[in-house]
């Protein structure tokens, strides 16, 4: 299945390529970019998650998309939908996420491009609820769950069993929308 490609008024999200591997890579690379997750990636590792997200797209027709600004060739990052793995105790079976480069903190890129992707979602997919998880201690991605308006209960977080127990970045937190919610907070 070829990957649908969304477009904001800034951004374009679309499927990836073969030659968007190096870009991948740095990002993925840089350890301030994965300072919430386990380690950087290295060159194998990255390579492997283009892979999966080459195959979201042929299997769901959907999962993470390259991002980058309408006027620049330049690779901002990742944003998209995912199915939710088995192995996390959420219940919904879709996830909105990001990942993007240093060069693009600060500008509103991550809300416009998973806003782009929520309505998708909801529209397009016809999904009834999309969450979002991360490490209790990663203020910058609960700001912009925030200002997507989603909404986070406690009893929903939960310790990542992909993650030791002492490490710090175990403790999740789960924020979700729910379609008729995203819709009213959009104006439709």
């Amino acid at each position: 299945m070829q990957a649908v490609e969304l477009t904001t008024a800034r951004l374009q999200l679309s499927g990836w390529a073969p030659s968007d591997a190096p870009e991948l890579a740095a990002i993925c690379a840089d350890p301030e970019v994965m300072r919430y997750f386990p380690a950087p990636l290295t060159r194998a590792r990255s390579d492997e998650l283009l892979e999966r997200l080459k195959a979201g797209f042929e299997r769901r027709g959907y999962d993470f998309w390259a991002v980058r600004e309408v006027d620049s060739p330049a690779l901002l990052g990742l944003v998209g939908l995912t199915s939710v793995p088995v192995s996390m105790p959420v219940d919904a079976p879709v996830e909105v996420g990001w990942r993007l480069a240093r060069s693009a903190w600060g500008r509103g890129i991550a809300t416009e491009a998973a806003s782009a992707s929520l309505d998708y979602g909801f529209d397009e997919l016809g999904l009834t609820e999309i969450v979002a998880y991360t490490s209790q201690i990663n203020e910058r991605s609960r700001r912009v769950m925030s200002r997507l308006g989603m909404q986070r209960d406690a009893a929903d977080d939960f310790d990542n069993p992909s993650i030791a127990a002492a490490d710090p970045l175990r403790p999740h937190v789960v924020y979700r929308t729910g379609a008729d919610a995203w819709r009213a907070r959009r104006g439709r």
